[in-house]
């Protein structure tokens, strides 16, 4: 099939930054692109070819956009799953499937997907409602600490917490959650899997994420993950096993929990371009976004080793200020080496929201984290 320069439609669900930076190598390539999404002021809306606005959890609104296009993609996964199961029906190619997405979509689903397929994972206990949890800590079955986890619709941070009494439940939205045990780890890794309907797949490096300890937002990701060679073979051949396992065409991230005593366990995966891949379109020989439009168009895929250590660091919105964005030292920061800043077009900020990211790369990684530290002290994201 002819994608460049042709009648060839390609749809994203989702407006967001992820669709804003896969948006970048559409226009590279001249892919015609068209994107649905609920708000107006979409990160996507200048970049895509046409912009429909619509509710990615309505039935109609998903299915009626799906059928103008000729390959489906996401850049989010809240979004309605059977009617991208009605379109693969009817001969549309959904890239992750339907049944990919139904299992990632419900955390207590992904977890036992794991079980299932023997793929490590930390104990879990699944409730059907947050009441479910007190009654097991008061017969002994559930003990402290441990991770709440709402099944549906957690992301960044939000819906998850740790629990180390009775009063952190307080306030928690009370329908279907899981407890998991709190892994005494050394890092957070994460590997992000390529692999095309050909069944080609291809690995991106290690990285490992240094997380904020209140917003449990990823305040660093580090590339490649500053670990010993035989771990980041084990985190990658957990990740491939994983990928395998669903079968998924496009990306996949994984991330995963490196133990104590070195065991790699699976924390949870994401089937689209992710956070700790962002520091690929500067340092890597193929960014993932390009990565996970060669893979859902049957592309060969592309190399995926660094050109050079990079270090990224999110942007998000200061405490105590909302309103209209200001990014204040943003040119102190574009004075240091190897700094890039990306801006993703959100102009309104509030606390935690993410609203950019900068990458930093250097031939020495440490110094690269040296200076992310730097900008991390320099810039702020705040309000008129």
């Amino acid at each position: 099939m002819n994608y460049f320069s042709s009648d060839f439609k390609l749809g994203i669900l989702g407006g967001g930054q992820l669709g804003k930076m896969l948006l970048y190598n559409t226009r590279k390539f001249d892919i015609y692109t068209c994107v649905l999404e609920a708000s107006n002021t979409a990160p996507c809306k200048i970049a895509c070819d046409e912009f429909h606005l619509g509710d990615l959890m309505d039935y109609n609104a998903v299915y009626n956009f799906g059928k103008q296009v000729d390959v489906l993609t996401i850049e989010i996964e809240n979004v309605n799953v059977d009617a991208l199961e009605t379109l693969e029906n009817e001969g549309v190619k959904v890239y992750p499937a339907s049944k990919t997405l139904r299992t990632i979509q419900n955390k207590a689903k992904q977890k036992l997907f794991y079980i299932d397929h023997n793929i490590p994972t930390a104990d879990f206990s699944r409730f059907a409602y947050i009441s479910e949890i007190e009654d097991a800590v008061a017969n002994g079955g559930l003990k402290f600490p441990f991770v709440w986890k709402a099944a549906q619709f957690g992301y960044d941070g939000n819906g998850v917490k740790v629990v180390r009494q009775l009063s952190d439940l307080e306030g928690l939205p009370k329908g279907e959650c899981i407890a998991e045990n709190l892994v005494p780890f050394k890092n957070e890794l994460a590997v992000i899997v390529a692999r095309n309907a050909s069944g080609d797949t291809k690995t991106f490096p290690v990285v490992e994420m240094e997380f904020h300890p209140e917003a449990n937002q990823v305040e660093y990701v580090i590339c490649p993950a500053r670990i010993p060679d035989d771990v980041a073979k084990k985190a990658i051949e957990v990740a491939l096993k994983v990928s395998k396992a669903f079968n998924h065409v496009g990306l996949l991230a994984v991330e995963m929990f490196q133990t104590k005593d070195d065991a790699i366990l699976v924390n949870e995966v994401a089937p689209r371009p992710h956070n700790s891949g962002h520091q690929t379109i500067e340092a890597s020989y193929t960014s993932q976004f390009e990565q996970h439009l060669r893979a859902i168009l049957n592309l060969p895929l592309g190399r995926t080793d660094n050109k050079v250590g990079g270090v990224m660091v999110n942007l998000v919105g200061a405490e105590g200020y909302t309103g209209n964005v200001v990014y204040q030292n943003i040119e102190n920061i574009m004075t240091m080496d190897g700094v890039t800043p990306h801006i993703y077009g959100k102009k309104q900020t509030r606390p935690f929201r993410k609203m950019g990211h900068v990458t930093i790369v250097n031939e020495d990684l440490n110094e690269a984290r040296r200076i992310a530290e730097e900008v991390k002290k320099s810039i702020k994201v705040i309000s008129e």
